[in-house]
């Protein structure tokens, strides 16, 4: 086989060759360098190479180019070459320009001119580009195929978990004659749906998440009965324990609900998380820490809901909604919070036929030419409104507070000024929802005058509230009034140790009333809620998981 191919386009001579030159003084002995000097001709190579089969690994661009600038050779490139990994070229003073193809093309990274030295400019972000088209490859995309309808919301439940899992599927009405031959094919009728086709012809019938996962290979079983370290929850904290106890030579297993990413892992775009100065998305992040975990050995189970925790001697045990049990040394509690329900007339009977709790990037086709409403003032509402916004004809941000200045980052709101599309109405509420089948109209008040304005609405995306789902560890750990889990020195008051402690020394600072059970991120009481300080508590309790199994 050939080898695969590093493609510079670049209209300078003397750029072109000195990128062509650096490239095969690192990677020549494993790739083939191809430069081209004008984005017609790149495209031409492109074609030749894709005829013959040769696989293209990553491709850097120019963004100032006569006749075709780099963003839009990136946008044709993709069509042609569609596994190929993607960076921009580009000078200081044309970052904005970056981060348009970041938005447009999805490019993967931008690259400041000059890159000198290679060896720190240049060299990790062609790794990271090769590491990720490794890890991709040119294997074909084996799509699920899925057929239901627009407003079902067991159809919308279906393509949400293959979303948020990343599985690749393929959409289609039970009105398409594709599903219809589908509907026929598999034995089904229209009141059947959704029903998912797999590659290998095998056709599911309102199948449930746990049969999904099944059938496009996610794993739903414990490898063995025993590990060190269980991590309940695949958000950022989970992922982060994961990584760091697999990576540290624990037996680990990650258990998580429904998908890994938590709330963040549905965020279109995260811009203040450290190292990721042009942002990333959170299925990006999510992708690269559960790629990261499994390469270090950890186990992620998915479809797998924990509804008890028991102290059985010196082991930990976790039980299933099945009956079975997994059982450790230690556990760590990451599984975040929920976006609390809307209680309002209309609200969960329209509640995936129109109306979404979290972003539901999913949507977002649909969302076209039409008005979306956001209702919520975190980042995560925020992220939300600029996303959607580049699809709807509006976006409307609803605020029961005065201000977003308390809840959400000042970027955030800079850039919700900045896009003519988006307006944000402050001390609103939604009081009602309506429609025939799905959402087509809401109520909204002003908390401060009372008035009531009736407005169109094709869908609303709710992000309020954080309740944590722990109810399932009532009598097991200490939480506080709302439902957090206290941890470390709030457990101790007046000197005194938790109620049922049995060790002699204070709980760890993330370490609940269960020695060996600690905590991290969203769920813990007191815990500031980012995405950089959950990674970094699911370290930690890594770090405290060992100091706690020294002491066994």
């Amino acid at each position: 086989m050939s080898k695969p191919v590093l493609m510079t386009v670049d209209d300078d001579p003397g750029v072109s060759r000195s990128v062509a030159r650096d490239l095969r003084r690192r990677y020549g002995q494993d790739y083939r360098v191809v430069r081209a000097e004008s984005g017609a001709d790149a495209l031409e190579a492109l074609r030749e190479l894709v005829l013959r089969g040769e696989p293209v690994a990553a491709i850097l661009a120019d963004y100032r180019m006569p006749g075709m600038n780099g963003i839009e050779f990136l946008e044709q490139a993709m069509d042609v070459a569609p596994h190929a990994r993607r960076a921009l070229l580009t000078a200081y003073a044309d970052t904005d320009a970056a981060i348009q193809a970041i938005n447009v093309v999805d490019v993967d990274h931008y690259l400041l001119k000059p890159w000198d030295p290679p060896e720190e400019k240049l060299y990790p972000v062609i790794d990271a580009l090769v590491e990720t088209w490794r890890a991709i490859g040119e294997r074909s995309v084996e799509e699920i195929r899925v057929i239901g309808h627009r407003w079902s919301a067991e159809c919308f439940a279906a393509r949400d978990f293959l979303a948020r899992n990343q599985v690749p599927y393929r959409y289609m009405s039970v009105d398409d004659p594709e599903g219809v031959r589908l509907l026929e094919a598999a034995g089904a009728s229209p009141d059947d749906v959704p029903v998912l086709v797999t590659p290998d012809g095998r056709a599911l019938t309102a199948p449930t998440e746990a049969e999904i996962a099944a059938a496009v290979g996610l794993t739903t079983d414990p490898a063995t009965d025993f590990y060190d370290l269980i991590v309940i929850g695949g958000g950022p904290a989970g992922l982060g324990s994961a990584v760091y106890g697999a990576s540290e030579g624990l037996r680990t297993v990650l258990v998580e609900r429904q998908a890994t990413g938590g709330q963040a892992g549905q965020s279109s775009r995260i811009e203040n998380y450290l190292g990721f100065p042009d942002g990333v998305s959170g299925a990006q992040l999510t992708d690269r820490a559960r790629r990261q975990a499994a390469k270090f050995g950890a186990e992620v189970l998915t479809t797998r809901e924990v509804v008890a925790l028991e102290a059985r001697g010196s082991a930990r045990v976790v039980r299933f909604g099945d009956g079975t049990e997994i059982a450790a040394h230690a556990v760590v509690l990451a599984t975040g919070v929920s976006y609390r329900a809307l209680e309002a007339p209309g609200v969960s009977d329209l509640t995936g036929r129109g109306v979404f709790y979290g972003s539901a990037a999913t949507e977002a086709p649909a969302c076209k030419g039409q008005d979306v409403y956001v209702v919520g003032g975190a980042n995560s509402a925020g992220q939300a409104a600029v996303f959607f916004s580049r699809h709807a004809a509006t976006v409307t941000v609803l605020v029961r507070g005065s201000s977003l200045e308390a809840s959400m980052s000042s970027y955030l709101i800079k850039q919700l000024d900045a896009i003519d599309n988006i307006t944000v109405r402050t001390g609103t509420e939604v009081v009602e929802a309506g429609g025939d089948g799905h959402l087509e109209r809401l109520v909204l008040v002003d908390r401060n005058s009372g008035e009531q304005e009736g407005v169109k609405a094709a869908s609303m995306f709710i992000f309020i509230g954080a309740a944590p789902r722990t109810e399932w560890l009532d009598g097991v750990v200490a939480r506080d009034e709302r439902g957090f889990v206290r941890t470390g020195p709030d457990l101790v008051v007046g000197g005194r140790r938790p109620q049922g402690w049995t060790l002699p020394r204070d709980p760890y600072h993330l370490e609940s009333s269960v020695p060996g059970v600690f905590v991290a991120g969203d769920v813990r009481a007191e815990s500031v809620k980012r995405v950089a300080s959950a990674v970094g508590e699911g370290a930690m309790a890594v770090t405290l998981v060992h100091r706690y199994l020294s002491e066994q």
